[in-house]
């Protein structure tokens, strides 16, 4: 089976949506499946081409046994909503430069598409779909435009609302089938009326067989966030509103995006016990995550249908997760005790975490990490679930 995968991100871009977009490709791969990538120059969340990809116009590669095709784009972390917009919209003309190849089109058997950005996964609809009849899969990662209006990044009854909310409507009507991160996610697609064959795809990270580490001594409690440092994780909030060094605690962030340089300008000016490492390539990261006490997995408010990809990524790690949110994601970390919750903004209640966790008996404690490792060998297994993703596809 030849599989094409049409993404705004992907690796050696940095961050959730390029990891789970490569797992899922390296995954189809593993289980023999051909799989090639559509996708634009890297530049997320650096908002700049990288090096090595600039001066070109597009460029192909093969990483891991994926044929990557890469378009330009115009790159940028701009807080502006319309300078973002306009590198969606460069990458949704660039998708129509395949129409100039429609023999390798002809020969892929299904096609995934990738929602967020709809700007992308409505011009791909309409391409792959629309045009050539082929069978595509809408991989759901987010609810938009209803995440935007909950994390106030657009205002309801606006036109380009309006506009938002006909292209969702069309991509759930035309795709083929769809795929969702979350149940509350396929719940929503089901609500339009929509008897589509659907698959629960969850962002899990492959089985990294780590062995799990001994404790140790949890003063000063070393915690983690590894990932984008964007409005809807607001980690500048959580350090503004917790001094870390204050309850013994340390706190390690990676990553970048569009608060990175407001958070470090704090850190530089205040001792809070927070410390910024930048960036780190995703297997450097792997042999790190192992050796804190737990993770924060913050969402600034409560975004229906999000559970966040970072609390997949740690439980091979048997690292415990303080969430901070509600929905499926809350509901995950309770039902299987992988570690403790709070709610979107409620900081005191998150440090009351911190400290509940730090002062656990150890048996107590490794408990949490035994059942982090437990979920991702059985419930939240990457194998298994690519196993069944397959199936899937190949039914269609």
């Amino acid at each position: 089976m030849k599989v094409l995968v049409v993404s705004f991100y992907y690796p050696p871009e940095m961050g959730a949506a390029p990891s789970r977009i490569s797992n899922m490709a390296e995954g189809l791969k593993q289980q023999g499946a051909d799989v090639d990538v559509l996708t634009c120059l890297p530049n997320y969340p650096k908002g700049r081409i990288f090096e090595g990809y600039r001066r070109c116009l597009s460029k192909k590669e093969t990483i891991n046994g994926i044929n990557i095709h890469r378009y330009w784009t115009y790159a940028t972390v701009s807080k502006n909503p319309f300078a973002r917009l306009l590198g969606m919209l460069f990458f949704a003309f660039d998708i129509w430069i395949y129409i100039l190849k429609p023999f390798k089109v002809r020969h892929y058997d299904k096609v995934i598409i990738q929602s967020p950005p709809l700007l992308v996964s409505f011009s791909a609809t309409l391409l792959f779909r629309c045009l050539y009849r082929k069978k595509t899969v809408l991989n759901v990662s987010d609810l938009w435009p209803q995440s935007a209006l909950e994390l106030g990044a657009i205002k309801s009854g606006g036109l380009y609302h309006k506009v938002l909310l006909w292209m969702e409507r069309f991509v759930y009507k035309h795709n083929w089938a769809y795929q969702g991160q979350s149940q509350e996610i396929i719940n929503h697609i089901e609500s339009f009326g929509y008897n589509k064959p659907h698959f629960l795809y969850r962002n899990l990270q492959p089985d990294l067989n780590f062995e799990s580490k001994p404790v140790g001594k949890r003063i000063p409690f070393k915690l983690v966030y590894a990932g984008l440092l964007g409005v809807a994780q607001d980690i500048l909030g959580i350090i503004k509103h917790i001094n870390f060094k204050e309850i013994n605690a340390e706190l390690h962030i990676f990553g970048g995006g569009n608060q990175a340089d407001d958070i470090q300008k704090y850190v530089d000016s205040n001792d809070c016990g927070v410390i910024c490492h930048g960036f780190k390539a995703k297997d450097e990261l792997n042999q790190l995550l192992g050796s804190f006490h737990a993770s924060i997995v913050p969402l600034a408010v409560p975004i229906k249908g999000a559970v966040p990809s970072k609390i997949y990524d740690l439980l091979p790690h048997g690292t415990p997760i303080l969430f901070c949110g509600g929905g499926e994601g809350e509901q995950i970390i309770l039902e299987h005790h992988l570690g403790l919750v709070s709610q979107p903004g409620n900081y005191d209640q998150l440090r009351d975490n911190i400290r509940l966790l730090e002062r656990l008996s150890d048996t107590d404690y490794c408990s949490f990490r035994q059942n982090c490792l437990t979920a991702s060998q059985t419930t939240f297994s990457f194998n298994k679930q690519m196993e069944s993703f397959l199936l899937f596809l190949q039914g269609l």
